[in-house]
């Protein structure tokens, strides 16, 4: 986190106050077409790209402030980068590394409001200084009896504010979209049922033991241990795990050894957790992941705030459709779309022609990985691949002019799962056994 950042004496919590924010943003984004127009008008160079800019840092500006849920939908957004202009996906890419830490006078108030003391009296040792700011909270460095703890600090109106402001967003994503709200209800209704159990600390601490203990015959993997009598539904108190994010410890050079022992580790703890488990840790960007090069490797899991659990039908439309023996029996593939409401019985033939060929093709690359012994994700031309597909998909007219969404709504955070996955085991350059 940047020293420089300023710090957040206060939040936007009521939903008169959210609102005023967000109409605030709306005026300036309209005066922003306005100038862009104007210069236009008087020959002036105003390009769409510039326009795109100033909105984007505009938007951005209000999602960072209000913090909670509009800003996990920005983040959300970016990793959704073919729906956005280039400019709207960089800027809200920062929401996962630049968002504004808490005063201190705030964090102190957390704690006299959850244990009646101040931080310095629950801890031998705290940090008023965040490490780490996120969209949700903020984790702070403490010490206790010799154990160092990493301690997470939940934003103030965060969980109250959620379906208020999926309320005030939802109109414009809607109008941007082009879709109709009867149609992308359950969809709507599966990210705010996941934003909403990220503030639920109580279920993160309940949900990382778990996980810990069903995981922990896994060789080389470290989970932190949690604390509930330092926890409460806004503090959530934890061993604070050794090792460096992933962009510092490709800085230090690590042998390939290494970093495909660390790839294997990965690998095998979510395909546990799909095939026996039946749930993932459904947020795997770099910042969730302490590597380091001990015994071999040894990767750290942090943060199971954000965990989807997979119903069985689910968990057997998934698998199958990345069996091999589906890519080669056209006939078993379109049952198994038909199944997950991505072909429809009433689609003329054309349109189901052209959802079925454009799935095959879309799987083949998906399910690379699943149909070989081993693969080297340290071919970049991979991803590359994949983000190209999207950019293809998203030029095809039929795509484009959809008005509904089609496919289960769980396939949401499992589809994120995966890209977020194939996209850190291609930056650690992994080769790994993937069955």
């Amino acid at each position: 986190m940047e020293e420089t950042s300023k710090s957040l004496d206060s939040l936007p919590t009521t939903k008169v106050a959210r609102a005023a924010r967000f109409a605030k943003t709306g005026f300036n984004v309209g005066a922003n077409y306005v100038k862009h127009y104007a210069k236009r008008a008087v020959g002036a160079e105003s390009t769409t790209q510039d326009l795109h800019e100033a909105n984007a840092a505009e938007l951005y500006g209000t999602l960072s402030e209000m913090k909670g849920s509009v800003l996990k939908v920005a983040q959300m957004l970016a990793m959704e980068k073919n729906i956005l202009p280039t400019a709207y996906a960089n800027q809200f890419a920062q929401a996962q590394y630049q968002t504004p830490p808490l005063s201190g006078p705030l964090v102190v108030k957390a704690f006299r409001d959850a244990f009646g003391k101040s931080p310095f009296d629950v801890f031998e040792e705290f940090d008023i200084n965040a490490r780490q700011a996120a969209s949700i909270g903020q984790v702070h460095f403490a010490r206790k009896e010799s154990r160092a703890l990493a301690v997470k600090v939940q934003y103030p109106g965060v969980a109250d504010s959620i379906r208020s402001d999926i309320r005030l967003v939802k109109p414009i994503a809607l109008r941007i979209l082009g879709l109709d709200e009867a149609t992308v209800r359950p969809y709507l209704q599966e990210v705010e049922t996941r934003l909403l159990e990220e503030t639920d600390y109580a279920l993160e601490l309940r949900r990382g033991q778990e996980i810990a203990a069903a995981c922990a015959h896994l060789p080389h993997l470290q989970f932190a241990q949690y604390y509930p009598e330092q926890s409460s539904a806004r503090i959530l108190t934890m061993d604070w795990l050794p090792g460096q994010h992933l962009k510092e410890f490709l800085a230090t050079a690590p042998s390939q050894e290494v970093r495909n022992q660390l790839g294997q580790v990965l690998w095998d703890f979510y395909m546990y957790q799909l095939n026996e488990l039946r749930q993932v840790h459904a947020d795997p960007h770099p910042g969730n992941f302490l590597l380091r090069t001990d015994e071999g490797g040894t990767l750290g899991v942090l943060d199971f705030g954000c965990v989807k659990e997979i119903p069985a039908e689910v968990h057997r439309l998934f698998t199958a459709l990345l069996a091999p023996e589906t890519l080669t029996d056209q006939a078993l593939l379109t049952a198994l779309l038909q199944e997950a409401g991505v072909v429809r019985p009433e689609d003329a033939a054309a349109k189901r022609e052209f959802y079925v060929s454009t799935m095959q093709a879309s799987l083949e690359l998906v399910g690379r990985p699943f149909r070989q012994d081993t693969f080297d994700f340290g071919d970049p031309t991979y991803m590359q691949a994949l983000y190209a597909l999207g950019d293809d998909l998203m030029q095809q007219p039929e795509l484009r002019q959809q008005r509904e969404p089609r496919g289960s709504e769980h396939f949401i955070y499992l589809n994120r799962t995966y890209v977020g996955l194939y996209a850190f085991l291609t930056e650690l350059k992994a080769q790994v056994r993937t069955r």
